[in-house]
């Protein structure tokens, strides 16, 4: 007896009701691991949560770890659902002991990482207090200056880029050994160290100004200096911030500048990285007010062509429907998958 064709009717219920059961599947909650309270990247990752938790059909809670060493293998196993991290942190650990910047490369390996999406970039300056003698990069010669940073690996790799900029090394300087950022500026205002460094306009930042008075200095902003520090970590660049424009900028100075990722295990659910993704793109002017770096958490920034781990699958789906995955994203693609074959 030959099947009779399902009525139209009944073929739209079936799709709707499956409609309904993809929607149901979703969590009720997802976690977005960052830096700690008083970091530009918490308050960043609370903005993201903000607009997702308010779009998506989930809540998204921002968990806050000491640092990327502590969270990537968090991340990696899939004990957090989302990560904000840098991309330079994030291909390091991506491509493991094997790949080394600045001789080393102390991050768990994190094979499993994968994009969402690309967005704003993180500013990172040298920190001095307000009356001191330092000026920029070349004046911390011989001075005491935060470093080793076993929690917070990351900044070892920002002050690292520092020194670069100005032909120096860690020779060059007298190490105060500190675990984390926020130490950092601590042994600032405590009188133990005479440089370190932060994030622009973070809430550390001006805790520290209003305790006893800091400032931004210039890494070495010249071609020469900008050679010696892409050179020295691939992914920085400079970009110079005006003054007056955030705490602690007292006179047009130069920072570190380099990508920020929203990542996620390669397991995650494609379900749950598309509807947080889509979440962000279709409210991403509601992002903007939040927090200063957030202005260029922008759709024109989500896809680009170097990036340093692989996008997660249905983050590629999700931009191949808008247009916005290029030819040529799909051979970087490959070449990222087969290092970690």
């Amino acid at each position: 007896m030959r099947a009779r064709p399902l009525p139209g009717l009944l073929i739209l219920c079936v799709a709707l009701l499956a409609a309904v059961a993809a929607k149901a599947e979703l969590p009720k909650q997802v976690t977005v691991a960052t830096n700690p309270p008083g970091t530009t990247y918490y308050a960043v990752a609370s903005g993201l949560a903000k607009v997702v938790s308010g779009a998506a059909g989930l809540q998204m809670v921002v968990q806050p770890y000491s640092g990327t060493s502590t969270m990537l293998p968090l991340l990696n196993t899939g004990e957090v659902d989302f990560g904000l991290v840098n991309a330079v942190d994030m291909g390091l650990s991506y491509r493991g002991p094997g790949f080394k910047v600045g001789g080393r490369n102390p991050f768990p390996h994190a094979p499993n990482l994968r994009l969402v999406m690309r967005g704003s970039p993180l500013l990172v300056g040298l920190l001095v207090r307000k009356d001191s003698p330092i000026k920029n990069v070349h004046d911390v010669k011989g001075k005491r200056m935060t470093g080793e940073y076993p929690a917070h690996l990351a900044v070892w790799y920002n002050m690292f880029g520092h020194l670069a900029s100005a032909g120096l090394t860690w020779q060059d300087v007298r190490v105060v050994p500190v675990p984390a950022v926020n130490d950092g500026v601590d042994a600032l205002v405590q009188g133990r160290a005479d440089v370190t460094e932060h994030a622009l306009g973070s809430a550390k930042v001006k805790e520290a100004d209003s305790a006893v008075g800091v400032r931004h200095v210039s890494i070495d902003c010249t071609a020469d200096g900008e050679k010696r520090l892409r050179a020295a970590v691939p992914g920085y660049y400079p970009r110079v911030v005006k003054a007056g424009s955030a705490t602690a900028i007292v006179g047009d100075t130069c920072f570190i500048a380099y990508d920020s990722y929203l990542a996620a295990g390669k397991d995650l659910a494609d379900e749950v990285v598309e509807a947080v993704l889509k979440a962000l793109w279709e409210n991403e002017s509601q992002l903007w007010p939040i927090h200063p770096t957030l202005k260029e958490w922008t759709r024109a920034r989500a896809v680009g062509p170097d990036v340093t781990i692989p996008y997660h699958p249905a983050a590629i789906r999700f931009y191949k429907e808008r247009g916005e995955w290029k030819p040529e994203m799909d051979e970087l693609q490959q070449k990222l998958l087969a290092l970690n074959p």
